[in-house]
């Protein structure tokens, strides 16, 4: 198993290398980028302002608005050394183009190199991909050259379909699969189903993507504890995005993502744009290192994350982000109570009356947040939703409007055209 030796440094080390490698992007960007040029002159950041790491808070963060509404001018090669390119899922708003050089390629393959070798990846592992591998997503295509790098075997199955998973799951003895944990769940089902010994076959691992498999203290949340309980596999938990090309993931100590400290320097800002502190909530702020196309500095990802710095018992000493906690712009205040969408997720996953769902919310006549809950229940009768009622009261205490639909109405929620996730919350709020 590789891993980087930065990542086994001490702290004071890992923060020199890091302040060298962010000041070289300063001086990149101030070259190459029209964006970043325009952003420092703006706010009086000149060369001589910024020497190390404690001179960083100078530069104001940039958000997703700047970026989704700048998106060329942060472009830092001429476009004919573009090799691929790629966009951000557009959940809250207009997708990105991420668009990526020969160089940047190489870089995500060895970081998704270095991430399965974190989630205990080795040469002999055969990896089924049950993922999106088309629609300019950079995910798919960066597990498949990150598990081609670790010279494992690939199978590229693509999302949905369990009878199809479980063929090739079969035929092939795939060691690891990589899939959204809820789908998981439909894999587990399909196979009590069809009478198929789920902890016979080949599968001992699973990397799991776009949903929170751990509560903040890192223990399984109620989506991990359905598929442990049933199916004896490790799981191995990742936070990435577009935006910042690089991964976070659990090694098997299962303590939070670890942090690739030569792909990326990141910092957890309060709302006043100032640091926390281990074990506190903030914005999980990242400055790319080595990206050569669209670098990006200080850009606030909208994801509230925690983080913990002790050394972790496989030996890494970079820091370790906790599951997202919410989204910046999906924080919902509900009858006096603040709720991040996961938080409804875990508490929907854990009631057995309820298949699937869609959290919605919406602006009420007087501007407040409202929550209305589209379930698809086991049965549509008065018990069970006497008993999805009470839960709720007990629960939130406060009861949500609740809507009662199909599995067809709720699949068409989950997957309008384009959309290459599960889409389980729908913001319709004013503004």
């Amino acid at each position: 198993m590789y891993i980087p030796d930065i990542e086994l440094q001490s702290t004071a080390a890992i923060r020199q290398f890091q302040e060298k490698e962010v000041l070289h992007l300063i001086g990149y960007l101030r070259q190459f980028s029209p964006f970043y040029k325009e952003w420092f002159a703006t706010h009086g950041i000149t060369s001589a302002a910024v020497n190390s790491l404690s001179d960083l808070s100078k530069i104001p963060p940039v958000t997703k608005e700047e970026l989704q509404q700048r998106n060329w001018d942060f472009l830092c090669v001429d476009r004919s050394k573009i090799a691929e390119y790629t966009t951000t899922s557009g959940t809250l708003g207009k997708p990105v183009i991420i668009p990526l050089t020969a160089n940047d390629l190489n870089r995500l393959s060895y970081n998704e190199y270095i991430s399965f070798c974190c989630a205990d990846g080795a040469d002999d592992d055969i990896y089924q991909l049950m993922l999106t591998l088309d629609r300019q997503f950079m995910a798919g295509m960066a597990y498949y050259t990150g598990i081609r790098k670790l010279g494992a075997g690939v199978l590229r199955v693509g999302p949905g379909v369990p009878s199809l998973q479980w063929e090739n799951i079969q035929r092939i003895q795939p060691t690891t699969i990589v899939a959204v944990p809820s789908f998981i769940l439909k894999l587990i089902a399909f196979a009590k189903e069809h009478n198929i010994d789920i902890n016979a076959s080949s599968v001992k691992k699973a990397v799991c993507i776009g949903e929170n498999i751990r509560q903040v203290d890192f223990s399984l949340n109620v989506l991990g504890k359905k598929i442990t309980e049933q199916w004896n596999i490790q799981l191995y938990s990742t936070y990435a995005s577009t935006e910042m090309q690089t991964a976070f993931t659990e090694c098997k100590a299962g303590q939070g993502g670890h942090h690739h400290p030569e792909l990326l320097y990141v910092e957890l800002l309060d709302d006043k744009n100032q640091p926390v502190g281990p074990g506190a909530e903030g914005e999980v702020t990242i400055t790319t290192l080595g990206v050569e196309g669209m670098p990006l500095l200080r850009y606030k990802t909208g994801d509230i994350c925690r983080y913990e710095t002790s050394r972790c018992s496989c030996g890494r000493n970079t820091i370790r982000l906790s599951p997202v906690i919410g989204r910046k712009k999906q924080m919902i205040k509900y009858k006096g109570t603040t709720l991040y969408p996961p938080a409804l997720f875990d508490l929907l996953n854990e009631m057995e009356e309820v298949k699937e769902f869609v959290v919605e919310v919406f602006s009420n006549e007087i501007g407040t947040d409202e929550i209305l809950l589209h379930l698809w229940p086991v049965s549509e009768s008065e018990d069970t939703d006497r008993k999805i009622r009470s839960y709720l009261q007990a629960k939130l205490r406060v009861i949500p409007q609740v809507r009662y639909i199909s599995q067809a109405e709720i699949m068409k929620m989950q997957f309008p055209e384009g959309m290459r996730k599960p889409m389980k919350f729908v913001d319709n709020r004013q503004g």
